[in-house]
């Protein structure tokens, strides 16, 4: 990456057709700003659904309402929340994901109005967009705290500052077309490799999403069971579809760590794996409709164990061939080169894999929720990425060897 880093458009020689010519904020102001903005939007959302289940409860504060938004925003940074005697650390990741999307815009918005384009510039806006917006989840921790409910100051800092670089960057590299001078630095191998793992990521998510929709459709009598039974009327039923939204992307890894093989747990001492299920009662959340009674599970799940991570190296494979061929110099490599790229990309997404199935866990609450996720998130991880290497590799070498060598190159 070069010191000056050039904007989309603006590359070989074009003329640029959305340049900033001169930095309209400076960076820390335009730092601020952004991901004030950011903090704000979460922190409105979570204190918004929050009041309205108060106006539906008939019990309790609105100031108590509004803590409990900015709880639910510190959990969903993955920040140490205590409850009572019980801990609350597992984040819900679909609300995880909303505040990915805002910073992520942040990020960007950043880049826009501060006109950051050197290297040192976008590093340290990426610093200081990051460490406003773990100082604001700092004082939302220390404002936040009262009576019974504890929070881990530093959790909150590292979980918020965390989050804002990984989301924060990504936008700022979009924007300032640092991705573009990124990629042209990166061998052609890994830079194949990259989407070929994302495509396999996405296949699985969508294979474990399609399944998790399957099994809620099958078991829509006991959703509507859990209904009747909190009976939490027009408001309460708003709030209790919004909890269940939120986590529903966890429970649709608990659903690949289930096709990975070792399983989830959803209590201590409780299993949920393709070898069986023992799990006993739950909370009556309609997310968790889906969970398979206690007992041994069907054949075909069995088998999704072994086709699934397969299924995804062959999309992962194809993905490499394709834009392997398209190279100038694709003659020159072989099939073992395909199916190293294919191998990598295995790996790639298996790194991929086991940051979301770490993030998806932790604890639900006191005594038996104590343990809720996917503790076994590395060994899961590990057999996915067998899987889906023995799928891409071959696919790969077999497509690579297969390709005739007078034939024109694919077109990306």
């Amino acid at each position: 990456m070069t010191d000056m880093l050039s904007r989309p458009g603006a590359r070989d020689g074009e003329t640029p057709t959305s340049e900033i010519t001169a930095r309209t904020k400076p960076l820390p102001v335009a730092a601020v700003i952004s991901a004030g903005s950011c903090l704000l939007t979460g922190l409105l959302t979570c204190a918004a659904v929050a009041v309205i289940g108060w106006l539906g409860a008939t019990f309790g504060g609105a100031s108590g309402a509004v803590r409990a938004g900015a709880g639910a925003w510190l959990v969903a940074h993955k920040a140490s929340v205590t409850i009572g005697g019980g801990r609350i650390s597992v984040a819900p990741l679909g609300l995880t994901l909303f505040f990915v999307w805002c910073l992520y815009r942040g990020g960007k918005s950043a880049t826009r109005s501060s006109g950051a384009d050197r290297t040192k510039e976008l590093i340290g806006l990426a610093l200081g967009f990051a460490a406003v917006y773990g100082l604001g989840g700092l004082i939302v921790a220390l404002l936040t705290a009262q009576g019974s409910l504890r929070v881990s100051p530093l959790s909150a800092f590292l979980g918020a500052f965390s989050l804002a670089l990984v989301a924060g960057l990504a936008g700022i590299i979009v924007e300032s077309g640092a991705g573009h001078d990124i990629a042209d630095a990166t061998p052609a191998g890994l830079r194949h490799a990259v989407p070929a793992a994302l495509a396999a990521v996405l296949t699985i998510v969508a294979v474990a999403s399609v399944l998790y929709g399957v099994l809620l459709a099958v078991r829509f009598s006991r959703i509507t069971g859990m209904l009747e039974l909190l009976d939490a009327g027009v408001i309460g039923s708003v709030v209790l579809f919004a909890i269940c939204l939120m986590l529903v992307p966890n429970m649709v890894l608990y659903v690949v760590a289930f096709l990975a093989g070792p399983g989830f747990q959803l209590g201590t001492g409780t299993s949920i794996a393709p070898t069986g299920v023992n799990v006993g009662s739950l909370p009556a959340l309609p997310v968790l409709a889906a969970v398979p009674a206690d007992g041994s599970t069907p054949a075909y799940l069995l088998a999704l164990t072994a086709l699934v991570p397969l299924l995804a190296g062959v999309v992962a494979g194809l993905v490499v061939v394709r834009r392997g061929l398209a190279e100038p110099d694709a003659d020159a490599l072989g099939w073992d080169a395909f199916a190293l790229r294919g191998g990598m990309a295995a790996v790639l997404a298996g790194v991929v894999l086991f940051a979301l199935l770490a993030m998806s866990g932790g604890s639900a609450g006191p005594g038996r929720m104590s343990v809720v996720g996917v503790p076994s998130a590395l060994p899961a991880a590990g057999v996915l990425v067998a899987g889906m290497a023995i799928g891409a590799a071959i696919t790969a070498a077999v497509l690579a060897a297969r390709r005739r060598p007078d034939a024109e190159p694919p077109t990306a």
